[in-house]
């Protein structure tokens, strides 16, 4: 048995090009191919070109008008297009292969741990895993999207380099849950009556403050969204808008403080109340000017939150920072004793050793 392999060219050739041989030698133009045919000069133009594929219409009319058979028309349309199609999948191939260089700095490996997306062994199938999660056609376009455009224009931490394509996956897993969370449309003044609420939580362990801190913050408009961290991201908390009704807060454990994670809870309410709705907040992001001085004033506003000035200026005008003393303050602002210790460890009040021992550590269970 003897099985009969075809050769094919990947050189795209459109038929149109042996129709303009086969009218030469008649000795026909276009225009009057295109009145015998009784068709438009200009679409019929394009076929010449291989902009318009040959039907099987009209690769009849033209075997009444130049005697070439049918068959070889809707045959060399087929090869053309399919010549096409390599030439596609080539490129295809060629530009997957150039972003598999982007693989790791996107967090292919951490994204894929937690379920985000899907382990392939392949770096060109990572590339389209990852290009499936951020939803673009080409990971080049992730940096030209608004709400990773801040990551990508100021990449520095203070003094380490965050990495852009760190944070933007990071966003973009916040992005993802905050599309399919419902929650009510967004209402400051009922999110401002929550405060004195939230800070009370403060008190409770994760197993009894979490479900009602997200259905408290849903209520008032703001879907809360809890992560790990990616590495190089360096960032506690992030806050942006999907749309003008609902707003993304997300917090992460980095560090794993409890005090850590209060305080940047309310620095990032405080950028959606009181900032616009057209920015992104990623704490820690103090690059720009104008952003700092919103940061600056988000930090004043957990801090004061936290603990307000004229108690926390009277504890420290006493001067007295045992155990003991820590803990009767903190019961009396109703608050968790490790947010005072966090404070004054910031302030320098003493050692950053120094009563860790009233400072609790948060551990989240990851859900994709």
């Amino acid at each position: 048995m003897m099985i009969k392999k075809d050769i094919h060219s990947d050189v795209a050739i459109p038929p149109g090009e042996y129709l303009e041989e086969v009218i030469s030698e008649l000795g026909m133009t276009k225009d009057e191919l295109a009145r015998r045919m009784n068709r438009p000069a200009p679409k019929l133009s394009a076929i010449f070109t291989g902009n318009k594929a040959i039907t099987p219409d009209t690769a009849l009319q033209l075997e009444k008008v130049v005697g070439v058979p049918a068959h070889i028309w809707t045959g060399l349309e087929a090869e053309y297009r399919l010549a096409l199609a390599r030439q596609q999948e080539i490129r295809e191939l060629q530009r997957l292969r150039d972003e598999s260089r982007l693989i790791t700095k996107f967090c292919y490996a951490k994204l894929a741990a937690l379920g985000y997306i899907a382990k392939r062994t392949k770096p060109t199938d990572k590339v389209q895993e990852l290009q499936r999660f951020f939803g673009v056609t080409s990971l080049k376009n992730v940096p030209a999207l608004k709400r990773y455009q801040v990551v990508f224009r100021h990449g520095r931490h203070g003094k380490v380099k965050r990495s852009p394509e760190a944070v933007a996956a990071w966003l973009r897993i916040g992005e993802l849950q905050g599309q399919k969370t419902e929650c009510a449309p967004f209402n400051k003044h009922k999110l401002e009556n929550t405060l004195p609420t939230l800070r009370h939580m403060t008190r409770q362990s994760p197993e009894k403050f979490e479900a009602d801190l997200r259905g408290t913050l849903s209520d008032a408009g703001v879907v809360l969204v809890l992560c790990s961290h990616l590495p190089k991201t360096y960032a506690h908390g992030a806050t942006f808008w999907l749309g003008q009704k609902k707003a993304v807060l997300m917090l992460t454990i980095r560090g794993s403080w409890a005090d850590i994670f209060w305080f940047s809870l309310f620095h990032e309410l405080c950028h959606l109340l009181y900032h616009g709705k057209n920015m992104v907040f990623i704490e820690g992001e103090d690059t720009d000017m104008k952003l700092g001085k919103q940061e600056e004033e988000a930090d004043q506003f957990a801090a004061d939150i936290l603990i307000p000035p004229n108690d926390y200026a009277g504890f420290l005008e006493n001067g007295s920072y045992s155990s003991r003393d820590i803990r009767s303050f903190a019961d009396h602002l109703g608050i968790d004793h490790g947010i005072i210790v966090g404070r004054l460890q910031h302030d320098k009040q003493f050692k950053n050793s120094w009563h860790n021992d009233l400072r609790s550590r948060y551990t989240w269970k990851h859900r994709s």
